[in-house]
């Protein structure tokens, strides 16, 4: 992907960041009390990704993430993720991702966190050889870091197992390490 264009893409992410952080934030918890939970939590954002594949060099590239935790450990989450070759050889691999979550701890500032999905990924072979879709289940977890009120900063670690892959094992694994911002509404 030429540079240009992931400067335009991370040119995007930031201002919606930006843009979202200056919305009037609506308080939904009780005042002063440590084990009020909301309803309801949302945070969106995106990503920086490294991806290790079974197939061709890393990939680098980026990503996009939703959670929306329904109470207060139990929550679903989509990821989209694409990951290009640095040569220019148009080899990439594209994720999305949807599936359930789990806050393992909600602690002062800290929230690990665990999640299975099950997705699709698209890979596209060198020099535009073949471009096929996957079906793919992946394992992963993190830590999201309250920074502020709205903005929480992401660790993440996905572990993608795709489905009749042409390799040698007939799958591929690839896994993906991820560092990313988001907005937390309110």
């Amino acid at each position: 992907m030429p540079l240009r264009r992931q400067k335009s893409k991370l040119a995007a992410v930031l201002a919606t960041v930006f843009l979202c952080s200056h919305f009037p934030a609506h308080a939904n918890g009780q005042a002063g009390t440590a084990t009020a939970y909301r309803k309801a939590d949302l945070q969106a954002g995106g990503y920086f990704t490294i991806v290790s594949s079974d197939y061709g060099p890393h990939y680098r590239g980026w990503g996009a993430y939703a959670a929306y935790d329904f109470k207060p450990h139990w929550g679903v989450e989509f990821n989209f993720r694409q990951a290009n070759t640095p040569n220019n050889d148009k080899l990439y691999e594209r994720t999305y991702e949807l599936g359930g979550r789990y806050v393992i701890l909600r602690k002062n500032r800290f929230n690990p966190y665990a999640r299975v999905s099950y997705g699709r990924g698209v890979f596209n072979f060198p020099y535009d050889r073949a471009n096929l879709a996957y079906n793919l289940m992946a394992f992963g977890g993190g830590l999201d870091y309250n920074l502020t009120r709205s903005i929480n900063l992401r660790g993440d670690y996905d572990y993608q197992h795709w489905f009749s892959f042409p390799s040698s094992g007939s799958s591929l694994a690839p896994q993906a390490f991820s560092v990313g911002v988001a907005y937390h509404f309110h």
